[in-house]
């Protein structure tokens, strides 16, 4: 059994990514979560042992544990951009200083390191597609916060031979999303909203584009890394060359929802305009992962939602 710890497990990434390991049947699952975010009604039914606690907190009880972990599946973030411009130093103790807890925790264990960086990274490189190598210019506290956290994860590996997969995140959709707070993501918020005949909003003309990537092939890609132990030099981008427009996709969403109305804002501070990865690499490493169309994908999405909704809670008053 392949003892796997997830930060950040009662998320939207981490939850889905513990049911596909819990399939799996070949790895026993810790969950490390402080449910800022995150739900615990995410992991009903779920044979995972839970420790509530702030990766932040260096006394935290998980780093002087001498519980051994083969591997470290790091996803616990203070996310969104708006949010870190709201709070700047609250995103760098979480998304720093907490990923720097988790990479001794994985050099005091030899464990795999698996690290959850973002697109965000690249910032003022405004080079379409985007690929690996590319110069990297934050705009925004949560997107250096994400810069600092690979440096470290590199250098860990680099000074301790601590083996890493450092992925960076696009725009992951599906699923087990939460839509019901201010920071959520833009489509089960436009989802969500949709289905209450509320209106949407759209920050700009809407011409923005965004490498849109369904949950499961993320999860997938996680679950092989995790299973055949895979590594790689440097970061690997985990998106496969989507470039959907926000009008595009509120086109789509109306071939469901026909009444839905929109509006148009203006753009917010430090949003990219384009975002599209070049997936040769994450391709030739994961040749397996057979990536969804958008539309089948979000096709599920609406119709998780459709099922879930009497699940979903208005928490956006407890998110600062």
């Amino acid at each position: 059994m392949n003892r796997v710890l997830v930060t950040g497990g009662a998320g939207f990434v981490g939850s889905n990514l513990v049911r596909q390991l819990l399939a799996a049947g070949n790895s026993e699952v810790v969950v490390m979560d402080d449910f800022s975010t995150g739900l615990k009604s995410n992991l009903e039914g779920l044979e995972v042992q839970i420790i509530e606690e702030d990766i932040s907190n260096q006394a935290a009880s998980i780093f002087s544990s001498k519980d051994k972990y083969d591997t470290i599946v790091h996803l616990a973030a203070r996310g969104s951009v708006p949010r870190s411009l709201k709070n700047p130093v609250a995103t760098t103790s979480v998304n720093v200083i907490g990923t720097q807890n988790l990479l001794e925790l994985a050099r005091k264990n030899n464990s795999h390191f698996i690290f959850s960086s973002s697109s965000s990274v690249y910032g003022k490189n405004l080079q379409i597609p985007k690929v690996e190598t590319h110069w990297l210019h934050p705009l925004t506290p949560y997107a250096a916060s994400k810069a600092a956290a690979e440096a470290y994860v590199l250098a860990y590996s680099n000074s301790f031979e601590i083996p890493i997969s450092l992925f960076r995140f696009f725009n992951i959709f599906g699923p087990w999303q939460r839509p019901d707070h201010i920071y959520s993501a833009v489509i089960p918020k436009w989802i969500w909203r949709a289905m209450n005949d509320k209106e949407i909003e759209i920050f700009g003309d809407g011409q923005q584009t965004r490498d849109f990537t369904y949950i499961e092939s993320v999860t997938e890609t996680l679950r092989t890394s995790i299973l055949e132990r895979k590594t790689f030099d440097g970061t690997v981008n985990l998106a496969f060359g989507n470039r959907i427009s926000l009008n595009q996709m509120v086109e789509l969403l109306k071939a469901e929802f026909p009444k839905l109305r929109v509006s148009y804002a203006k753009p917010r501070h430090g949003d990219v305009l384009d975002s599209q990865n070049e997936p040769s690499l994450i391709k030739s490493l994961f040749p397996k992962v057979k990536p969804k169309p958008f539309e089948a994908g979000l096709q599920e999405t609406i119709e998780w939602f459709k099922e879930n909704s009497h699940q979903i809670v208005d928490g956006s008053t407890m998110i600062d």
